[in-house]
């Protein structure tokens, strides 16, 4: 039997952890964004109990423990906030937020624009596949997109869908591509595949996958 060469063992083991290496980054991305959120409030809160006690709570200043509470409170948030948009005094209050946002002028087109894109992606899409492909960054390669809308161009009344293109392994930055209905690819992939597809790296995906436009591939 042939033994592995020091290059087979090294590309190996490089395989092996690059997955573990990613979700570590991704999850380590999570964390520290959310941990980050509520450490103003969460840090001098324990500061001050180990104040009271320094002999026994001393524990609570140290940097690991501040940051596992910070994300706990942080979760809590964000579940309350979703247990609280089911109800009526939830969606009254999300009703008052919302307006007041409306009145800041910087504010009010950054918020409407992610709770409307936020809102497309959650719907399904009126004449048009929501998760296609498009030519990018040229004709002979492609890139898993969005439609987020449909327009007409001015003049002819050709259809052009507004496309989101994700980065990878982030989805949350991105390209916004304007293509020609008739360029782009459809899938019958759903959000939830085409985000695994993305944060992967393209590790889960199906078996086949169109790539050619519906007119040219006729």
């Amino acid at each position: 039997m042939r033994k592995p060469t020091l290059q087979r063992l090294f590309l190996t083991g490089l395989l092996t952890l690059l997955p573990i290496w990613l979700t570590w980054v991704v999850i380590k991305f999570v964390f520290v964004l959310l941990s980050d959120i509520s450490r103003p409030l969460i840090g001098p809160a324990l500061q001050d109990l180990a104040r009271l006690n320094p002999l026994s709570l001393a524990w609570l200043t140290e940097p690991w423990v501040q940051n596992a509470l910070a994300l706990l409170a942080t979760l809590a948030v964000i579940l309350l906030s979703g247990v609280m948009a089911r109800r009526v005094i939830g969606q009254r209050m999300l009703r008052w937020f919302e307006s007041l946002i409306q009145r800041i002028p910087l504010a009010n087109t950054i918020y409407g624009s992610a709770r409307q894109l936020l809102d497309i992606l959650q719907t399904k899409p009126d004449g048009t596949q929501r998760v296609v492909l498009v030519d990018f960054p040229h004709k002979e390669m492609k890139s898993i997109g969005f439609v987020t809308r449909v327009i007409r161009e001015h003049g002819t009344g050709r259809e052009l869908a507004a496309v989101y293109v994700p980065t990878t392994p982030n989805p949350t930055s991105g390209y916004l591509e304007i293509v020609p209905v008739e360029k782009i690819t459809p899938t019958d992939w759903t959000v939830d595949q085409a985000m695994s597809f993305i944060i992967s790296g393209g590790a889960v995906a199906p078996d086949t996958i169109p790539f050619s436009p519906p007119s040219q591939s006729q």
